[in-house]
């Protein structure tokens, strides 16, 4: 689509939910930032179901209006990005909080061949009544903090409602989030596709609505958190639970051989018993972990990275089945000797000081050996192998 014989270059999208109050003057700041800029450009207003006149306002203030049925913060923006004209895309909310008139430094910044672009609050300034004392103090600088810590993200505003990007590029992010995750999943998975990331700083005012926001502190900030986690599945799950398993062999290895102190303490098979279930617990949140991945790639939520398209393209249930019937014949080789050290006895009374340091390892190895078989048949069932190879992507 062309504009005076030029082809539009950026499109303004702005998510829209009962915004009449503050949809012109957002429309008109928008509009003379392209002038400013000389860009060719549009408005376009993503509707969310207003029931407040907003379309209409918009349409009369020179903006494209794209009504989208399925409610939901993520739900508009896809659809507006897909909807889109320009080659860049600057994203605000319609509710006068962002400088649209000075959207100059996104553009700036995609044009030196940057794919996103966010806004910093942080750095441009918050003015008072802007945002909340939790969101300032607490919610952002924390989830800010734990996109940088499993992910690498750049930002340091990981939830500035104002960001600039490339529309190939939000395309290739296959954006999923119906709500305000989408948020999160942007910046998440342009870092994971390794994507040319860079801020700027944005002011950020109070809105002008004169009602409360769309947005809820707590249900909204735990499903950012909930969003994070399960983008990050070796944080909430593997590595607590390698450290687990890790913790349970350190300590139960040498108390098969028989018990160890330490200073004035002395730790036995009661130890042990405990070890071996950290073991247990380990491995079930290891393998939780890799179920968190398997989901995630599978609803398009994380990208295929090269290692796991490999293992996906193994024979997982035969693996399953060699490494968990391995893991059960020593379980089951060691309770046979403790089947023939009790009959050496002549089935009579046991030292469970003894016997117990073979009983309790063999269960263990028989625990661990039925899990991964049924770990493996679960991977199977999900058909990983073609689900995944159309869609392999580094990252």
């Amino acid at each position: 689509m062309n504009i005076g014989g030029r082809p539009i270059e950026i499109t303004v999208l702005m998510p829209c939910l009962n915004e009449a109050n503050t949809l012109p003057v957002c429309i008109r700041k928008a509009m003379a930032s392209l002038d400013e800029m000389g860009a060719a450009g549009e408005v376009l207003i993503s509707d969310n179901g207003s029931t407040d006149g907003s379309r209409e306002i918009a349409v009369s203030a020179g903006a494209r209006v794209l009504e989208v049925a399925e409610r939901g913060y993520g739900n508009a923006l896809r659809s507006g990005i897909a909807a889109a004209n320009g080659k860049f895309i600057i994203m605000a909310d319609s509710d006068d909080s962002y400088e649209l008139d000075r959207m100059g430094p996104f553009v700036e910044k995609l044009r030196d061949g940057y794919e996103l672009v966010m806004g910093n609050r942080f750095r441009g300034g918050i003015r008072p009544g802007a945002m909340p004392f939790l969101h300032r103090y607490l919610g952002n600088p924390v989830l800010t903090a734990i996109g940088k810590i499993f992910f690498g993200c750049p930002s340091g505003d990981f939830h500035c409602g104002m960001r600039g990007f490339s529309r190939e590029s939000a395309l290739r992010m296959d954006l999923q989030s119906p709500g305000m995750e989408f948020a999160s999943e942007m910046v998440i998975k342009a870092t994971l596709l390794g994507m040319r990331i860079t801020e700027v700083p944005t002011v950020l005012s109070p809105d002008g609505r004169g009602r409360k926001p769309h947005l809820r502190t707590w249900r909204d900030g735990w499903r950012h958190l909930r969003f994070m986690l399960l983008f990050s599945p070796n944080w909430l799950f593997v590595y607590p639970g390698a450290m687990f398993m890790l913790m349970g062999l350190i300590l139960g290895v040498p108390l098969t051989r028989g018990p160890l102190q330490i200073g004035k303490v002395t730790f036995d098979v009661h130890t042990l018993l405990f070890s071996s279930a950290s073991v247990v617990i380990g491995f079930q949140a290891v393998l939780f972990g890799v179920f968190a991945r398997v989901f995630a790639v599978t609803q398009r939520l994380l990208p295929v990275s090269s290692l796991f398209a490999r293992v996906a393209g193994l024979r997982t249930f035969e693996w399953g089945l060699f490494f968990g019937g391995a893991f059960f014949l020593c379980g089951l080789a060691g309770s046979v000797y403790s089947l023939r050290y009790w009959a050496i006895s002549h089935f009579g009374d046991l030292d469970p000081r003894m016997t117990l340091r073979f009983v309790i390892p063999s269960v263990t190895a028989m625990i661990l050996g039925l899990q991964t078989g049924l770990a493996g048949f679960f991977l199977s069932v999900l058909g990983l192998q073609n689900r995944l190879s159309p869609r392999r992507e580094d990252a």
